[in-house]
């Protein structure tokens, strides 16, 4: 499975970006997928994630009410949609996915055998 992750940018405070991640290869709807976000000099953080088969949806505290994440699976692809971006949302996104993750293990990013290469997200002041 490959992952690629796209639509990072540089935006204002209070602004919007969409991420998408689209899969190829042996895909599956028994995927979750999830984004995870890495700041300068800090942990990779999970930010959301999703279960295709059925649509449930998982968020970080910090960004609940905020971002929303999506899943076309005729299209192979997740989005997050970020509303009212602030400069700690700064980081570089990136996309994972795996089978058979179970929802306590959703928010662990060694729970997921597959990445995308990463997409970055700028928010000025």
């Amino acid at each position: 499975v490959q992952l690629q992750a796209s639509g990072g940018g540089l935006v204002q405070a209070g602004g919007s970006l969409r991420l998408s991640c689209a899969a190829s290869g042996r895909t599956s709807s028994r995927f979750v997928t999830g984004w995870f976000r890495q700041a300068p000099g800090k942990e990779r953080q999970f930010v959301a994630a999703i279960k295709l088969n059925g649509g449930h949806t998982y968020y970080a505290d910090s960004v609940k009410g905020r971002f929303t994440i999506s899943g076309d699976n005729a299209k192979n692809t997740a989005y997050l949609q970020m509303n009212g971006l602030n400069p700690e949302d700064t980081a570089v996104y990136f996309c994972a996915a795996s089978e058979r993750i179970i929802t306590s293990s959703m928010y662990n990013a060694n729970a997921y055998n597959y990445w995308g290469q990463g997409t970055l997200v700028t928010v000025s002041s």
